[in-house]
């Protein structure tokens, strides 16, 4: 192992793997202050207003003289916009032949495959929250050991579905998670329930989506059935009544192409961009040439590296979609008195990220190198197969919520930081960049990407160990943050426009 890591010849700075001492000599530099691990060295003069070079593209400006060994971070590298001109299609790249990959899934009749066999309970309004909840706990261990074949009833709640607008963003948004996880794959059935006078009205939801009740997909409202108490009593009825069906779907050889699987991270740190990101990335590619999907979203993440997506995109026509999605999130923080560089948080920045285009440029790489072929609205069905995007926040818990009701049934999460999350119905696997938080969260992290800074593997072959778990967790295997008990609490649909 070296002192650091340079990932770019034209870069002008260099990173620590370990904190370095003044007076330590790197390369023909002689670093001039402490340097933490994960931190940038400047290798080169930079002078103010230059630009800072990081994987070879910019991700600051000198705010003060800079000399060669000087630590580079908030205190000498500001943000501003870049000014880039998007290419369309230029970087295609083959996607490899398929090797009819498989895993052991749950065949559903409209053709979708899922990996979990959960009853959900999904909530319109949070004034339905409790009964969710409460019909939810009324199924302890000792009644669903009756059903070996179902996950679990789990009740998906939220602070919304009313005081808000009845169409615009918002509005569409929410109808949009409530109908991904209404079809979703991994449920077996489905019971909504409902206020009854809240603006998120359960039968228009019906009604434009062209939901069809029966057995395994049922919905209340809590003033139609006369109150809480009865509400909740119903509900453990029409649950009790479904589990036997849901029980009867069992596992079967399923194509490793009807997998959709979300790219995220979270509590991201310097080495996001160089172990887990990329070997995640290239884990998505394999699943890619499988005729998977892969799902990156994010957009606040990848403001300063949409350029490398248009490059990929596989028509002009995706490339403009992306580009328009980063143009409503300039103007979405510009009217709130945001900025995009609001994003690294003050842990990311510890963990050696100065500015937001450093850490999108690291972000990217969880999509890999494989074209994209989709661009889609948050939480909207993702039909494409191949690698997409679907907008969303940098809010983990959000940005899932979108990404599952798009359909994917699997998460796949980057963490150097470290992170607690966990998601329902659709399972989390949590990768670790560095050794150090892999031993110290190691009942929570599933991968340890940590082994590539430590040369004792690649990016490709921990993207390769991190396919295989997919399958193995499509199949059943349970993950680090299923074994916790994680995803009751993440259900969070990103809450657009003014609260009435």
């Amino acid at each position: 192992m070296t002192d650091f890591v340079r990932l770019d010849p034209s870069d002008n700075v260099v990173t620590a793997i370990r904190a370095l001492p003044a007076a330590h000599v790197i390369e023909n530099t002689v670093t001039t202050g402490l340097v933490p691990s994960g931190h940038k060295i400047a290798t080169a003069a930079i002078a103010p207003g230059a630009p800072i070079l990081k994987y070879g593209q910019i991700i600051g400006y000198a705010s003060a003289q800079i000399a060669p060994g000087d630590h580079v971070h908030t205190q000498n590298c500001a943000f501003a916009a870049t000014d880039v001109e998007y290419e369309f299609g230029t970087d295609l790249r083959p996607v490899a032949p398929a090797t009819g990959d498989t895993f052991l899934g749950y065949r559903r009749e409209n053709g979708s495959v899922g990996t979990r066999n959960y009853v959900a309970i999904v909530t319109s309004v949070n004034c339905s929250a409790t009964a969710a909840r409460r019909i939810a706990d009324a199924f302890g261990p000792e009644e669903l050991a009756a059903y070996p074949n179902v996950d679990g009833v789990v009740a998906f709640v939220h602070g919304t579905g009313c005081g808000m607008a009845s169409d615009g963003d918002g509005f569409e948004a929410l109808q949009r998670v409530m109908w991904g996880y209404a079809k979703h794959p991994n449920h077996a059935a489905v019971l909504m329930v409902g206020l009854g006078c809240e603006m998120n009205q359960i039968d228009w939801l019906l009604e434009a989506w062209d939901l069809k009740q029966g057995p395994t997909f049922q919905t209340m409202n809590i003033q139609n059935v006369a109150g809480l108490r009865r509400t909740i009593e119903m509900g453990v009825e029409k649950v009790r009544a479904m589990l036997p069906i849901a029980n009867q779907a069992v596992r079967t050889p399923c194509p490793a192409s009807a997998l959709k699987v979300a790219l995220q991270c979270g509590g991201s740190d310097a080495w996001s961009g160089v172990t887990a990101n990329p070997a995640l990335g290239h884990a998505c590619d394999l699943l890619v040439a499988q005729g998977g999907t892969g799902v990156l979203a994010e957009t606040p993440e990848i403001y300063g590296a949409e350029h490398l997506l248009t490059r990929r995109a596989a028509t002009r026509e995706v490339g403009d979609r992306l580009i328009g999605l980063i143009d409503w999130w300039k103007d979405y923080t510009e009217r709130n008195h945001g900025s995009m560089d609001n994003n690294p948080s003050p842990g990311n920045k510890k963990g050696g990220l100065t500015t937001i285009l450093e850490k999108s440029l690291g972000a990217a790489a969880k999509g890999g190198t494989s074209p994209l072929t989709g661009v889609y609205k948050y939480a909207e069905q993702v039909r494409a197969a191949g690698f997409t995007f679907m907008d969303s926040p940098g809010y983990d818990p959000a940005s899932v919520t979108g990404q599952i009701a798009g359909g994917c049934q699997l998460v796949c999460f980057t963490t150097g930081r470290g992170s607690a999350f966990g998601s329902k119905p659709a399972p989390t696997i949590k990768v670790a960049t560095n050794a150090t938080l892999y031993g110290r969260m190691t009942e929570d992290m599933d991968v340890n990407a940590g082994e590539i800074l430590e040369g004792r593997t690649t990016v490709e072959q921990k993207g390769r160990e991190i396919y295989e778990l997919f399958l193995r967790v499509a199949s059943g295997e349970v993950s680090k943050s299923e074994a916790q008990g994680l995803g009751d609490y993440e259900f969070v649909p990103w809450q657009i426009g003014a609260v009435m």
